[in-house]
This record gives structure tokens, C-alpha cells and sequence, in this order.
């Protein structure tokens, strides 16, 4: 059984290479590329499998997952210029996909457990993209 519970944050960003000039970075990236960089409120779903408790009937405690979530998505996330304030942004691009791996690398330890574990994040950057990943071992 699946099980998804939704998240919203906002940020800015910056996507820029070290490796690249400003005239590559910007002939790549576009507009996305200004060093001052640009913002998106962002949707969060993440989905958890397992199979529901016999006592409680659920795969896990949604309060408990929430209280994950707030912990490792919204209090380092929010409000936050990603680039400058959120690790590893600093040296990782923060594009849609970095995000998602870097929200399941923080969620997966909190969230897997012997009856629950980690299935999906999917990250909406805008109303019309997001990225689905399902962890390392997909391919």
C-alpha cells in the first residue's frame, strides 16, 4: 500500500556551474542563471509503503510524518535562497532534481523502518514540472 502526504515550502535558487562561464551558464540556464536568483513555491508529495498496521491500520503515523517532514523539509527549506543556505547547495546546482535527492537523503533515515519504507518524493517546482525519484537504487 501507498501512502502520500504533501508539503509546501518556498525558495530561491540560482542554477549556475562553476565549470561554466557567465556566458555558458546563461546561454544553459537562461534567465535562471542571475546570481541573484529567482523563486518557486514548491510542492513536496511524499510517498511511503508498507503494509497497515493490524492494530492501528495504518502504514505509518501520519503525525509522526509530518512532524519528519516539518523537521527535514520546511524548517531548512522555507524561505531560504537554497545556493547560499541549505547544505549541500553551496557546491550542488539546486535544480528540481538535486532538490528531490537531496529531500530523500534526508527523509529516508527518518521514514524507513522495519513496516514503512521511503517509495517516492515528487517535487512540483512549478504547476507544470516537477521530478518523481524513488531513491539510489532505481534506475
Amino acid at each position: 500500500m501507498l501512502i502520500t502526504r504533501k508539503v509546501e515550502f518556498s525558495a530561491s535558487h540560482c542554477l549556475s556551474s562553476a565549470e561554466l562561464s557567465d556566458a555558458e551558464n546563461l546561454a544553459f540556464y537562461g534567465p535562471a542563471s542571475n546570481p541573484n536568483g529567482h523563486g518557486h513555491n514548491y510542492i513536496v508529495e511524499v510517498t511511503v509503503s508498507g503494509t497497515p498496521d493490524r492494530v492501528t491500520g495504518m502504514v505509518m503515523d501520519l503525525k509522526e510524518l509530518k512532524d519528519i517532514l516539518n523537521r527535514e523539509v520546511l524548517e531548512p527549506f522555507d524561505h531560504r535562497f537554497l545556493n547560499h543556505e541549505v547544505s549541500p547547495f553551496q557546491r550542488v546546482i539546486p535544480t528540481a532534481e538535486n532538490i528531490a535527492v537531496e529531500i530523500w537523503r534526508r527523509l529516508a533515515p527518518e521514514v524507513n523502518r522495519a513496516s514503512a519504507k521511503l517509495h517516492a518524493i515528487r517535487l512540483w517546482e512549478t504547476a507544470d514540472l516537477y521530478v518523481d525519484y524513488y531513491g539510489e537504487s532505481a534506475s
